[in-house]
């Protein structure tokens, strides 16, 4: 008895799955900057930061990565194991940009940093505008700052008035536009779009050309010409084809 049941112990033990054991990450934690949560970190283009990310409560040496916005970080193999550096010369196109560090194995432990870039206006050239007597005419200054600037608007070198319904003036954050309706002679003359912030200025020029209206042809009227022209013709053919005739 004591031997059957031996036997259907083991052949329960068999058919029993084994128990897999899976890393515990609990309790592991990342720090960048002695940061442990997501931060802003406001810096000046030109600039250069350093990171650092801190693997803490580990018991086992841990690997980090590091990713810029979505794509990954190229790390030295001595700069990935429980501490990881990196320096960043900081440009205008990393303003809102997050540098995430994670830990490998499960990265879902993570710490951001979200870049606060400070940045003047970058404006600089000219730019030379040919319309017709009484078309619109948009003067397009796309500039980016941080934080925002403002746009003042000259007509050579003399801050522009702005006459109601003829001039209208848009703005975002990065967009500076002069409308004018039904652009005149009297509008020819050098259009500057200065953008000044509190890190400095820029600024752009706009020649303006305004041509003399271009004659309209009446095409319909020249097409019904053209067609009486044709009928008279023919009909002509038609009423001398007796002569035509004789003549041959």
């Amino acid at each position: 008895l004591q031997k059957a049941a031996g036997m259907l112990v083991a052949r329960v033990q068999h058919r029993m799955p084994k128990c897999l054991h899976s890393p515990s990450f609990a309790g592991v934690e990342l720090s960048v900057n002695n940061n442990a949560l997501d931060f802003t970190l406001s810096a000046a283009s030109g600039s250069v930061l350093s990171l650092s990310c801190l693997v803490q409560n580990n018991s086992q040496a841990e690997e980090l990565v590091w990713y810029r916005g979505d794509g990954t970080v190229d790390l030295k193999a001595g700069n990935k194991e429980n501490v990881s550096n990196i320096c960043i010369s900081v440009t205008a196109d990393d303003d809102g940009v997050a540098f995430t560090c994670k830990l490998k194995r499960d990265q879902s432990v993570q710490v951001s940093v979200i870049l606060d870039v400070q940045f003047p206006p970058a404006l600089s050239g000219g730019e030379t505008l040919w319309v017709e007597e009484e078309e619109d005419v948009t003067l397009n200054c796309n500039s980016k700052s941080n934080p925002q600037g403002q746009a003042i608007w000259y007509k050579n070198n003399n801050t522009l008035t702005l006459e109601q319904k003829r001039y209208q003036v848009y703005q975002t954050s990065d967009v500076y536009q002069l409308s004018i309706k039904k652009a005149q002679k009297s509008d020819n003359g050098t259009y500057t779009c200065l953008v000044k912030s509190d890190l400095g200025e820029g600024r752009k020029d706009f020649h303006l050309i305004v041509e003399d209206k271009k004659p309209v042809f009446p095409t319909e009227a020249i097409i019904a010409a053209a067609v009486v022209v044709a009928l008279t013709i023919i009909f002509g053919i038609v009423a001398r084809k007796g002569k035509i005739f004789k003549v041959w």
